[in-house]
């Protein structure tokens, strides 16, 4: 039984990611904040169905962006876990959305702390555990928003883009490890991410948009209606992407793959791919490494 820990397991992608797996058999640590406070509720309805279904759910109490929560947690499942850990989901995230400019350098920071610096932070955390796995995987839920640049969500764009790039430089290397690792970008989905985020700190600059800044607020809600439609694309297909990587042969999982309404992602993603590779290919000969 492969054992697997999900960042972000309070609601959305991550939520319905740790029942997928658990129903089919996998051990999940499904981790979050504030077990204890906000999130008691779904600790305590997780833990019921576990109970109910007799299947294997441990909450665990996770803030990816403290390493004093991230290296509890690794102590916690050194501790308890007699076979490590072979899958790690960073799917754990929030979304700024509005003028790029009028958010402080702080929310910036705070946005990179959650969606870069906490995969960077569980990843470095949790990796000795993965490389004693036989089929180590780590699996980072980025975005269409990771590949393609939508306006008034730059922050989160951003931050996006940078999980990509780490992430690609991360499989390569990891590669001679036997340590997968492979990128899941959601297209459009009712997740709860929508209004995640904050409203933008500089005033001064958001007055000098004029009625520009309230487009932003304009396509929040058109998203809210369109998830409200018929046609509203089902996040399950999220969890069912990331139980098809990780049954997937290791070495042959794909470093990314769009997900749902992709705007084509996946036709950037096939382009692009063989000259990224070629590059690879050509530094690597140049070290003399392949």
């Amino acid at each position: 039984m492969k054992t697997v820990l999900i960042t972000g397991s309070s609601n959305g992608f991550g939520y319905l990611s740790v029942l997928t797996l658990a129903r089919k058999g996998f051990k999940v640590w499904a981790t979050m904040r504030n077990i204890n406070g906000k999130n008691k509720v779904k600790k305590e309805e997780l833990e019921s169905i576990a109970l109910k279904e007799n299947i294997a759910i441990t909450v665990a109490e996770l803030d990816v962006t403290s390493d004093r929560s991230t290296n509890d947690l690794v102590n916690k499942i050194l501790s308890e876990e007699e076979n490590g850990l072979d899958v790690l989901v960073n799917n754990a995230g929030v979304m700024y959305v509005g003028i790029t400019e009028a958010y402080s350098l702080k929310q910036v920071q705070e946005q990179f702390d959650t969606n870069f610096f906490g995969v960077i932070r569980t990843s470095k955390a949790f990796l000795p555990l993965l490389k004693k796995s036989s089929d180590g995987l780590i699996i980072n839920i980025s975005s269409l928003a990771g590949r393609l640049i939508f306006p008034y969500f730059g922050i989160y764009c951003a931050s996006k883009f940078a999980l990509e790039a780490y992430s690609q430089a991360l499989k390569y290397e990891l590669k001679p490890t036997g340590v997968d690792v492979s990128v899941i970008e959601p297209g459009p989905y009712p997740s709860g991410l929508l209004y995640s985020g904050p409203e933008e700190e500089d005033k001064a600059i958001l007055e000098s948009y004029g009625e520009m800044a309230n487009v932003p607020k304009a396509m929040l809600q058109n998203f809210e209606q369109f998830y409200k439609s018929d046609d509203s694309p089902n996040p399950q297909e999220i969890p069912n992407a990331i139980l098809d990587v990780i049954e997937k042969k290791k070495g042959s999982r794909p470093i990314r793959q769009a997900v749902g309404i992709d705007y084509n992602t996946n036709e950037l993603n096939n382009k692009t791919s063989p000259i990224q590779e070629s590059l690879v290919k050509d530094a690597l000969r140049m070290e003399h490494l392949i």
